[in-house]
């Protein structure tokens, strides 16, 4: 064990966040997933616990694994990666999940071991460091739109194509992170525009193709255009149960909370330990708990930020925001449904929530920004051993 705290590198503030995340992590997992416990292993809740202890342990072996990694690599890596994902994207398309008439085609199963998969997160992270890898190259390019339409757009395009139909909240997530990075990529604002246009038109033809089919698609055009609906008319109805019974688990809570375990919307409340871990930590911790855990996302992006600024290429400074913020983000956009600041998306609480694939995708993308931070702490020390007189001495003898 001492051998592996040796042998890490990187940010160590990050390190710290990430850990006290996934500690914070296991008493509202654990708490609100006893429910599910009675109805999927009799009862025995210290499976759950068991369950979320190792898709954290896999995630930090991931972590550790990846920031080992040359973040060079993955430069190529990403093209290896992008063709792999659309085939995976393609598979979990083909296997045509349908839950209450909807298309929920977001998971395939992994052969051997049994476990589910969600192939849009991995697909988020590889595409933000193709377009990080994009970006850097034509860096010093007179750019066009015509010539990005292939390399880049394409890309992002089949992307999101065959992940928009079952999960439109990760693929406008997506949209949204791969704009504002190439952006900061220096992409020209004028092709920008025409970019979002195009998005939202090709958004708004398959709304209307949808709506003229009478299968899984229609029914789930139809859910985005309910939950907008209901969020935006502010009135109390049987679709907002879920919502309603957050904001009473936070009303719950008040200062300090009822205490660990000791919620009483997590019987009530669907996705309790998932996608509204926020309002049960509240309603257990308090408004105390809940800031924290808002204090902990926000320290997470300054030293994002921070690790980016000092990167040496700008290929690491936009790896680094590029798999960083939709993490940040994410969280954002999960406490914010909690709070009804924003309508119903399915997005969880990263390293919060209960989920083998979200806690790996995200760990995988802390593993990669851990990447380029060890890389500038590399340079550091051989700037220190060169300026050393005894390293100077030695070097001309």
């Amino acid at each position: 064990m001492q051998t592996v705290f040796k042998n890490i590198k990187g940010d160590r503030l990050i390190w710290a966040i990430v850990t006290l995340l996934a500690i914070a992590s296991f008493l509202p997992v654990y708490s609100a997933a006893s429910d599910l416990a009675y109805v999927k292993y009799n009862g025995n809740t210290f499976i759950s616990f068991v369950k979320h202890f190792m898709h954290l342990f896999l995630g930090f072996a991931i972590m550790y694994g990846v920031h080992k990694i040359p973040y060079r690599y993955f430069k190529g890596l990403s093209l290896v990666m992008i063709p792999i994902v659309l085939v995976l994207l393609v598979i979990t398309m083909l296997q045509g999940t349908v839950m209450g008439g909807a298309s929920a085609s977001r998971w395939i199963k992994i052969p051997i071991v049994g476990m589910s998969f969600q192939t849009s997160t991995f697909a988020s992270v590889v595409l933000m460091v193709y377009v990080a890898r994009y970006m850097s190259k034509i860096k010093d390019v007179d750019v066009t739109l015509k010539k990005s339409i292939l390399p880049l757009w394409m890309p992002v395009f089949f992307v999101l194509a065959l992940i928009l139909p079952s999960n439109f909240s990760t693929a406008a997530i997506m949209f949204l992170m791969v704009i504002f990075l190439v952006f900061l990529g220096g992409y020209p604002v004028r092709y920008l525009g025409v970019i979002l246009g195009s998005g939202l038109l090709a958004l708004v033809f398959f709304v209307m193709f949808a709506k003229l089919t009478t299968g899984p698609l229609h029914v789930k055009v139809t859910t985005w255009e309910n939950r907008i609906k209901n969020y935006s008319n502010n009135e109390d109805t049987e679709a907002d149960y879920q919502i309603e019974k957050a904001k009473v688990a936070i009303a719950s809570g008040k200062v300090f909370g009822v205490g660990p375990g000791k919620s009483i919307q997590k019987h009530a409340l669907p996705q309790s330990s998932s996608d509204f871990i926020f309002a049960i930590i509240i309603e257990e911790y308090g408004l105390i708990g809940g800031f924290t855990i808002m204090i902990l996302y926000m320290w997470l992006l300054f030293r994002i930020v921070i690790v980016s600024q000092k990167s040496d290429t700008i290929f690491g400074k936009l790896l680094v925001l590029g798999v960083g913020l939709p993490i940040v983000f994410q969280a954002l956009i999960n406490m914010a449904v909690a709070v009804e600041l924003f309508p119903v998306t399915g997005q969880t609480l990263p390293l919060v929530s209960s989920g083998g694939t979200s806690i790996w995708m995200t760990c995988l993308a802390l593993g990669i920004i851990l990447s380029v931070s060890a890389k500038r702490e590399e340079i550091k020390e051989r700037e220190l051993n060169e300026d050393n007189p005894l390293e100077i001495l030695s070097e001309t003898i």
